[in-house]
């Protein structure tokens, strides 16, 4: 069997390498894979560090490009790439502009698609583009990793065609072979009298209004003593502007000393699906910095849906670092290290051992904001 993996963004890379290190070890798999580019120096990271090298590399990137260009112009390199490679099946990751493009390209030739990370809902227009892109691609694939029982409630209730496993999330795979990795990572340095307030935020949605206000909240929570506040810098132009006051701004950070950030926090904000995941795994309070979530676990696991609104996002943040609310423990919501060889076993048609996590969110739990 002939598989082309095809993806584009970090968050895409790291959570298809447990999956693509996993298929190299079947001998009856051909695995390809194709990247198409989207900020290469953050892609090229996580592509070094787990020994990725891809067979198609397309740089689709342009500096300004709307989503309709870029949409338009993978499904046209895709295509090409469909053409020569000829697999048996592709596979694709998330919600991405390039997971939608290739899952239609191969769609249009008859190739059938694997959807990993699929099922996760917030019914809104948010997260934008990715809601859309996301239910959009379940309708074309044929197999549908769910990462857990609650994306496959949503894939069941929609009534898509082919078949459903619960995994797990891919991304905690990922994660455990971080830690597990003994070279140390190269952190920037900290004050160890202060709680470390990690930030991330690079959602389209997050863009203009909503990220002034979140900038507006960083500094009223920077003018607190006791808290040292890092905001890696996500590269998208949209984001360029002069950083909060008392917030320090740095580059993006390699894989690992991302993930030596996160163990040392002690609270995270974010507006991304995969630190969410990532955060529950090491037990570390997260304030989401978005209206809408489609990982009710996080809020299970006792993260904060506080919106973009600043007054909201400082009261949060404030009660976590005053110590507020239940002790944040590490959970398995989101996976446990195995979600790999059960995708594998899915694609070669083994039976699947599915994820059982030991507790499941409530679904109105969803589109509660704290």
């Amino acid at each position: 069997m002939k598989l082309l993996t095809i993806f584009g963004t970090r968050p895409e890379a790291v959570k298809l390498a447990p999956i693509l290190l996993a298929l190299e070890s079947e001998p009856d798999i051909v695995s390809l894979v194709c990247v198409t580019g989207p900020h290469r120096a953050l892609l090229d990271q996580v592509l070094c560090y787990f020994g990725i090298d891809p067979h198609f590399d397309l740089g689709l990137m342009e500096r300004g490009q709307s989503l309709n260009a870029l949409v338009s112009r993978a499904i046209d390199r895709l295509d090409r790439v469909l053409a020569e490679a000829g697999p048996d099946r592709v596979i694709v990751q998330g919600d991405t502009s390039t997971a939608l493009a290739a899952a239609l390209a191969a769609f249009n030739r008859g190739i059938p698609i694997a959807h990993v990370e699929a099922g996760l809902r917030t019914y809104a227009h948010a997260p934008f583009p990715e809601e859309a892109n996301r239910r959009a691609i379940a309708s074309l694939a044929d197999m549908h990793f769910a990462p857990t029982p609650a994306a496959r409630g949503n894939l069941c209730a929609e009534r898509l065609r082919g078949e459903v496993f619960v995994t797990g999330n891919s991304g905690i795979d990922a994660l455990r072979l971080v830690l597990a990795d003994p070279r140390p990572a190269a952190l920037p340095p900290l004050d160890p009298a202060k709680k470390l307030v990690l930030v991330t935020c690079h959602r389209r949605e997050s863009f203009g209004a909503p990220f002034a206000s979140i900038c507006a909240a960083l500094e009223a929570l920077g003018d607190r003593a006791d808290v040292e506040i890092l905001f890696p810098r996500h590269p998208n132009p949209a984001l360029d502007r002069p950083g909060p006051r008392n917030v320090r701004l740095i580059e993006p950070l390699p894989l690992p000393a991302f993930v030596g950030l996160m163990a040392r926090a002690d609270l995270i904000l974010t507006d991304s699906g995969g630190v969410q995941e990532e955060a529950a795994a090491l037990g570390k309070p997260v304030i989401i910095l978005r209206d809408a979530t489609e990982r009710p676990e996080s809020l299970a696991a006792g993260a904060v849906l506080a919106g973009t609104a600043a007054s909201r996002i400082v009261t949060a943040a404030g009660a976590r670092l005053d110590g507020a609310g239940d002790p944040i423990r590490p959970t398995d919501l989101f996976g446990d290290g195995r979600a790999a060889g059960r995708v594998v076993d899915g694609l070669l048609g083994r039976p699947v051992a599915e994820f059982a996590p030991a507790v499941a969110p409530a679904r109105d739990q969803m589109l509660q904001i704290g």
